[in-house]
């Protein structure tokens, strides 16, 4: 093998020194990439709760990031939306800071760690030289495309469906993770077990997602009073206070709620097509091309697996899906 690949080698076995000692969540639906249905039928029959143990390896995390591939300068000059972020001197990110498993802000040192935070620290790192170069912006489901076309960041990574809809107002790179939508109940609620059950129930969605658009409603909750709140927060205020009976979203997200809060929610179902989630970028830049063959890079070197198994356990031997042309 050449130079390259026996760095690539080296990097990862490095890494698996320190993933090795990672505890593993022991997550049963939801699945992301292309892993196997079997456990996430079962989840959608049964409602079983979903256990939550890890605590994230921080060193291991921090290690991971800092091990990613570095552009050469000539391949960011050749690219608008690239050269703009390096002149810039950082990444600039729309993310969220509570979301266990996608990018969680960590008050004792400031840094953001999560499946989403791990990627755009990766992509600081591969065009800046340093995880660390990004400066983030916090964004809710109903303010991502805004922030794009304000030019506030330069990237969203924030649990983002593709969407057609979306596709008029701002581009994708991706998608760099595919789960399904997933109904999130308390854990002692036994009438909820399916989609079809929540008929004649009161349904929480969150302002400015898939969810609360009219479509999605007439296909999936129809026979449901659908209430709109603005942040997964108010919704699950919302639910543990009995003024809704489930709290219907990602699947991605609805994981990260369960974790910061065991044993109090269990997914009740998942259901709908695959959710595939992408990095948001401006309309028709070019920057869509670069972040995708970054991403190509670094799934091909191992770090999105090591990554993905660094939040969600073994599940992370699947595949990442396709990245969309």
């Amino acid at each position: 093998m050449g130079t390259l690949n026996n760095a690539m080698l080296n990097r990862r076995q490095a890494l698996a020194l320190s993933l090795g000692a990672t505890a593993t969540f022991g997550l049963a639906a939801c699945s992301g990439g292309n892993a196997s249905s079997s456990a996430a039928s079962s989840a959608s029959s049964s409602g079983s709760t979903t256990e939550t143990t890890q605590k994230v390896d921080s060193a291991a995390f921090d290690k991971l990031v800092a091990s990613g591939p570095k552009a050469e300068d000539a391949v960011i000059a050749q690219n608008k939306w690239a050269s703009k972020v390096k002149s810039g001197g950082k990444l600039r990110v729309g993310a969220v800071d509570t979301s266990a498993l996608f990018s969680q802000l960590d008050e004792k040192d400031g840094r953001h760690r999560g499946f989403d935070a791990g990627l755009f620290q990766l992509l600081a790192n591969y065009i800046l030289g340093d995880p660390m170069a990004y400066e983030r912006t916090l964004v809710q489901s109903s303010t991502r495309e805004s922030v794009l076309q304000n030019d506030n960041v330069d990237a969203v990574f924030a649990t983002y469906t593709i969407t057609d809809e979306r596709k008029k107002v701002i581009s994708f790179a991706g998608p760099y993770y595919e789960g399904h939508q997933g109904i999130l109940v308390m854990s002692n609620t036994s009438d909820i077990a399916s989609v079809d059950d929540l008929a004649g129930k009161i349904v929480g969605v969150q302002d400015g997602s898939q969810q609360s658009k009219e479509e999605y409603v007439k296909k999936y909750l129809s026979k449901s009073e659908v209430q709109t709140l603005g942040t997964d927060g108010e919704l699950r205020r919302a639910l543990e206070q009995g003024r809704i009976n489930a709290y219907v979203t990602d699947c991605a997200l609805l994981k990260s709620d369960m974790v910061e809060n065991p044993n109090k929610y269990k997914l009740a179902a998942e259901f709908g097509d695959p959710d595939p989630l992408g990095i948001g970028l401006p309309l028709d830049s070019d920057g869509v091309a670069f972040v995708n063959d970054w991403l190509k890079k670094i799934e091909d070197e191992g770090l999105w697996t090591d990554l993905y198994k660094l939040f969600f356990g073994e599940e992370g031997s699947a595949n990442p899906p396709a990245i969309q042309k």
